[in-house]
């Protein structure tokens, strides 16, 4: 292989390497993307979130519409992830309690950070989440520059602890509304293949990649099976 001694013929090679078409949409192209797309989607979903909010007043639950979860981003910077709010107001006193007294469960959490029937979740907000509809807010996580429209899943401090060595990895990218895990089958996978998910989005991240996945996010919306 040949040595470069020069610095400004160095440089030049360096620079080749790294403005790949890949190196090019992670650097800014996947940001181009995310605006246009939140910008063109932003109207349909202030639709969308009215009549929800319309919707859950009806029924008794539209005292708050919005709720803002602490997740870790990118460089392992915390942000508000924002969804229509899906549980009921004492979401984490009803869960403290339903983990004491219900031992399954308690070790369900604990393996998986959810439940297959959480006590938290009103009526409303099960459809919203197999429709993936409780989600939308995040348009605005998108815009603000905290999340991307496809990547990793945003995940709480506690759960970083999981990723072990793929830690650095979820922390190269922002996290994504939709992604791997979100079609590949979301809460029928283990922890384990939720994380090896993950990995696997940002070693493969590209412009086709990205769009062949919110196709399928599409599909699994008009197709709900969520929860």
């Amino acid at each position: 292989m040949r040595e470069y001694t020069a610095t400004g013929e160095h440089f030049r090679v360096s620079t080749a390497r790294a403005l790949t078409p890949r190196n090019l949409y992670k650097i800014i192209g996947k940001r181009i993307t995310d605006i246009v797309l939140a910008l063109l989607i932003a109207p349909f979903a202030l639709i969308v979130v009215g009549v929800v909010a319309v919707i859950m007043m009806a029924s008794g639950e539209g005292s708050k519409l919005f709720f803002g979860h602490r997740r870790i981003g990118k460089n392992g910077k915390v942000f508000k992830c924002w969804k229509i709010r899906t549980m009921v107001l004492d979401a984490e006193t009803r869960l403290r309690e339903h983990l004491a007294n219900n031992p399954e469960a308690a070790a369900e959490w604990a393996r998986d950070h959810k439940l297959e029937n959480d006590p938290r979740i009103t009526g409303v907000g099960r459809f919203l989440r197999r429709t993936s509809l409780d989600e939308l807010p995040q348009i605005w996580n998108v815009l603000k520059g905290d999340m991307s429209f496809v990547g990793p899943r945003p995940v709480v401090r506690l759960e970083m602890h999981k990723y072990g060595i793929h830690r650095p990895i979820y922390t190269s990218v922002k996290p994504g509304v939709t992604g791997l895990w979100q079609v590949s089958g979301r809460n029928d996978i283990s922890y384990e293949e939720r994380v090896q998910l993950d990995v696997d989005y940002v070693k493969s991240m590209t412009f086709m990649f990205d769009l062949g996945l919110m196709l399928k996010t599409v599909q699994v919306v008009v197709v709900p099976t969520g929860k």
